[in-house]
């Protein structure tokens, strides 16, 4: 079980009934996560010395050198997955695991961070250059990309603290992925196609993607893909957020510069240099919902998979999710709803959470007034900036904090999901899992 506090999560059940619920929710989950898990769905594309792609295998054995370079919440999975059965000649891993056992002689472990970039991101960034710059036209690079790519692969145009700031305010600004990651693209050496610009071999990137819909240029911020993103985008983008006033000023200048013409744009997806790359989807969030969706299937459940792509402000979206839940089980025989995607947060308060445990803090009362059981996790394990995956809740929760003399609302308002739900003791804890593909909601109607 995936779930590191699963007993605790149980016994918070107030009846037999929820205490049942509560356990089959957690299987739902851990067979989820397992079935993304990042060492098997890489695997699952080498055989017998060869590359298994959509495209048309690819023997190994064409190349003089196979060089190998990983980043992302999955990177060591993904990276041990290929040393397993493939000779490397070179390489480098770069994860946001402090305690990874991860070792080979021939790559190299840097760590980063995760959102905000941090010297070792940069630093490891600047290794896998180094790693691109040495190949002949005979070389093949491996390019493993999985959700978090965008902060571990950092080589920013502007100096790093600058590239911190910025990142924070678009992550607190509510921006979607799709924004925050054409900025990113913008102010960076490498991300929007510019990490292989000048690679002389093949390459193949097996990609874990944490975006919905799957758009390669946006997964990791797409540094092994085309980009039809401009600066003029950026600007944008930054307008319609009202950051410019709070963004540091080598930010704004990159930026100008831009508009200009002063500096290249990134290249776009007509570039010749893409002839020499294949981009991979090996997992993704409806893998995830398909797998919970024939868990609760074996566990008696008649669920249904309302949708792969929710986004938008994530306590507006849970509310959008119940209605249709309550709506759909009118006309069809459901009592279980699964939602996958990504929303976002404007953070106004000063709490700590994240997208997952806020969106369950915002239903408790709707949990109550239904009679229902609801649940969201990210995929990473990690919810926003707090230790918690996600969190849990059932009719009596309201119940519970008000026994606790605790509001939910000053926590909701505060942003502050994550203390509330510790309190509650009803934090989904399960630590990194290795892996990333968003996010994933249960609906279950006890009536």
């Amino acid at each position: 079980m995936i779930i590191k506090n699963e007993d605790i999560l149980i016994q918070n059940g107030n009846t037999p009934e929820l205490r049942r619920i509560r356990k089959d929710i957690l299987t739902m989950i851990s067979e989820g996560i397992s079935s993304v898990n990042p060492y098997y769905a890489v695997q699952s594309y080498i055989k017998n010395n060869a590359m298994l792609l959509s495209s048309g295998n690819i023997s190994l054995s064409d190349f003089s050198n196979i060089y190998l370079v990983s980043f992302g919440k999955a990177s060591i999975g993904m990276a041990q997955a290929v040393v397993d059965l493939i000779s490397i000649k070179k390489g480098v891993i770069i994860t946001h695991i402090e305690d990874s056992s991860f070792s080979h002689e021939n790559i190299q472990l840097y760590h980063g961070h995760h959102p905000i970039p941090n010297e070792g991101s940069v630093n490891g960034t600047k290794a896998i250059e180094q790693i691109v710059s040495e190949m002949n036209e005979n070389d093949l690079l491996l390019v493993l990309i999985s959700g978090g790519g965008s902060a571990l692969l950092c080589h920013p145009r502007i100096p790093l603290k600058d590239m911190q700031d910025t990142t924070i305010l678009l992550l607190r600004s509510g921006a979607t992925i799709q924004d925050v990651n054409t900025i990113r693209k913008h102010l960076s050496f490498v991300k929007g196609g510019q990490l292989i610009k000048s690679v002389k071999g093949t390459v193949i990137s097996l990609i874990i993607s944490d975006v919905i819909g799957d758009p390669l240029s946006f997964i990791a911020s797409g540094p092994t893909v085309g980009d039809e993103t401009t600066f003029q985008d950026v600007n944008d983008i930054f307008s319609r957020y009202q950051l410019w006033d709070d963004l540091p000023r080598s930010t704004r200048q990159l930026i100008h510069k831009g508009i200009n013409n002063e500096i290249a744009d990134t290249p776009n997806t007509s570039d010749p240099i893409f002839k020499k790359v294949t981009n991979e989807i090996i997992a993704n969030n409806s893998l995830v919902c398909k797998t919970v969706y024939a868990t609760a299937k074996k566990l008696g459940y008649k669920p249904f998979i309302f949708s792969t792509a929710i986004q938008g402000e994530a306590k507006e979206v849970a509310k959008k999710i119940i209605s249709r839940f309550l709506d759909y089980k009118k006309e069809e025989p459901c009592n279980l709803f699964i939602t996958g995607g990504e929303t976002t947060v404007t953070v106004n308060g000063q709490g700590k959470g994240g997208r997952n445990q806020e969106m369950v803090l915002a239903l408790l009362e709707l949990v109550k007034k239904h009679n229902l059981v609801f649940t969201s996790i990210g995929t990473d394990g990690i919810d926003g900036m707090s230790d918690a995956a996600g969190a849990i809740a059932d009719p009596y929760s309201l119940e519970k904090a008000r026994g606790k003399c605790i509001d939910p609302l000053i926590f909701l308002n505060n942003n502050d999901s994550n203390s509330f739900f510790k309190k509650m003791e009803d934090t989904i804890i399960t630590g990194p899992t290795g892996t990333n593909v968003m996010d994933i909601q249960i609906v279950i109607s006890l009536e």
